[in-house]
């Protein structure tokens, strides 16, 4: 049986909100092969690894890779709660990930849709799928959530 982006979407805020739960900015991703199966499923770490390469869809990309010996994730899709940044949007190319489904748009660091194009720019030398707004009230409503927290916190000190 074919699950939809939506289940997908909900493992992906799952690992979101565990990541809130460690006090990381609540991202999650997980990304599946071409049989539907989940290879891998992470939140945020950077705070907690002191990485500021520990986004939840490097994290993602990373144990799929050791999973299947192979830093080529062809045929993958990967799930997101918000539009990766350069930097993910880059690795998701290098992988040469076959279709990107994420939440929420980010139009301050999108590298996707809001600010730059990387996954499907002709000059490079793969393209992507993507599909956006999957869950996308959720995966908004979520990061409004904890930055409204966190300016709270901060005004009390």
């Amino acid at each position: 049986m074919v699950k939809s982006d939506e289940f997908w979407m909900q493992k992906a805020i799952k690992a979101a909100n565990q990541a809130r739960d460690f006090d990381e900015i609540p991202i999650g991703a997980c990304l599946i092969d071409k049989n539907g199966e989940l290879l891998a499923v992470a939140g945020n770490l950077t705070i907690t690894n002191s990485d500021p390469t520990a986004h939840a869809e490097i994290l993602v990309l990373r144990e799929a890779a050791a999973k299947i010996g192979n830093y080529r994730l062809t045929d993958s899709i990967i799930y997101t709660t918000i539009e990766p940044c350069a930097m993910c949007a880059g690795a998701l190319v290098n992988a040469r990930v076959k279709r990107l489904v994420f939440g929420a748009h980010d139009e301050r660091f999108g590298a996707v849709e809001s600010v730059f194009r990387i996954c499907d720019t002709s000059s490079l030398n793969h393209q992507i799928e993507i599909t956006s707004g999957v869950l996308a009230e959720d995966c908004k409503k979520m990061l409004q959530d904890f930055f409204r927290y966190r300016r709270l916190i901060k005004k009390a000190i």
